[in-house]
């Protein structure tokens, strides 16, 4: 964090506390309703010209007792964490600097939450009083997404480093056995290409995959505000499939849906469905002489929310690997339940679980041993 940054938030918090002419109060009823605290642009007025309420400033802040209990959250905390207000205000971390800190004192804390969705925030908390009894001032800054930034770097580093090792060895390979012995070689030089060119497909496509499923985790803890109307969203999976190979548009057999919207981001939906789909073609096909049949439907439930599935008829997969199918990098083996020869990125169906969770949706994958696979997404209708 920035110096700048801290000295703005150390600006709010000891204004916020009882500095620069700001003070904390309640009620006559005791209630807490709109924030009433108010900063002089000049201490030594006591007009009401050229003030400003402290639920103004842009910044997430709360009012705690020293108990721990929430006494006043400012417009800004409330629109920016929702719902996980509360979850953040329980949190151990905080609940502890809470209670340790001394008269006067600062404190800062990391809070992390894997509810709903995984959120940092950095909390900086200083006693002050409120309504004439002790209580605590909180700023809360979303590092989400700087989280997101340090964890996608790691996870390169460990992960997709190793990954791309494989693709890149073999290019090297074959640059050097066409630059040899296969110098004047034409048959050997045209098959070499083709893998070549492959193998750097594999590449591209691993990239893309890491790049976008960064961009989805730094997103992850903000809802979207957008709405899906399903008709339209079925039209683009159809439209978007088109350019795949006659025979795998010829397996998949999308259902009309029925009407209506869900509150969501419509290409964040449809790279669910394309990657579902594209799992499906490349896992789900079944053996000769049984033809592959993908089918993609999507129906209301009486008590709330859509399902959208996929299913084929392939080989399925055994019950040991289904837990871990949205874990990056993880793949099941060829002799497990993979038919084809592509083994993809390892990436898609991470891609699906972190969109469907922040939709708030829940992903599940059922799958039976020689029946086939069924991949369901159920979304909250608002």
């Amino acid at each position: 964090m920035t110096a700048l940054v801290l000295m703005v938030v150390g600006l709010v918090i000891g204004a916020v506390a009882g500095g620069y002419g700001v003070h904390l109060a309640a009620s006559s009823a005791g209630r807490v309703g709109r924030f009433p605290a108010r900063a002089l642009a000049n201490p030594v007025a006591s007009g009401d010209a050229d003030t400003i309420t402290v639920d103004e400033l842009p910044v997430a802040l709360v009012v705690l007792s020293r108990g721990g209990r929430l006494l006043h959250a400012a417009p800004r905390a409330q629109s920016e964490f929702a719902e996980g207000l509360g979850t953040l205000i329980r949190h151990p971390a905080l609940q502890r600097a809470v209670a340790d800190l001394q008269p006067g004192g600062v404190s800062e804390v990391r809070i992390e939450a894997d509810v709903p969705v995984r959120r940092v925030v950095q909390a900086f908390v200083k006693a002050g009083s409120w309504h004439g009894h002790p209580a605590c001032v909180v700023v809360l800054l979303d590092a989400t997404a700087r989280d997101a930034l340090d964890r996608a770097r790691s996870d390169f580093v460990a992960h997709a480093s190793h990954e791309l090792r494989t693709p890149l060895a073999a290019l090297i390979g074959f640059i050097e056995t066409l630059q040899g012995p296969a110098a004047n070689d034409a048959a050997a030089r045209q098959k070499f290409l083709a893998i070549m060119a492959r193998q750097a497909a594999r590449m591209q496509r691993l990239i893309d995959r890491l790049l976008y499923l960064s961009r989805v985790q730094m997103l992850e803890h903000q809802r979207p505000q957008g709405q899906v109307v399903l008709p339209e969203l079925f039209a683009r999976l159809n439209d978007e499939l088109q350019g795949k190979p006659a025979e795998d548009r010829a397996a998949i057999i999308i259902h009309a849906p029925p009407p209506g919207t869900v509150r969501g981001d419509a290409d964040q939906i449809l790279q669910v469905l394309v990657n579902l789909c594209e799992n499906a073609l490349r896992y789900g096909r079944p053996a000769p002489p049984t033809v592959a049949r993908i089918d993609v439907a999507a129906h209301w439930l009486e008590n709330g929310g859509l399902v959208i599935s996929v299913r084929d008829n392939g080989p399925g997969i055994a019950a040991q690997h289904l837990p871990r199918l949205t874990e990056r990098f993880y793949r099941v083996s060829q002799s497990a339940g993979h038919s084809g020869g592509d083994q993809g990125t390892g990436l898609g169906l991470a891609i699906v679980r972190h969109i469907v969770d922040r939709h708030g949706g829940r992903l599940d994958i059922t799958s039976t041993p020689g029946q086939g696979t069924c991949c369901s997404v159920w979304l909250p209708q608002g």
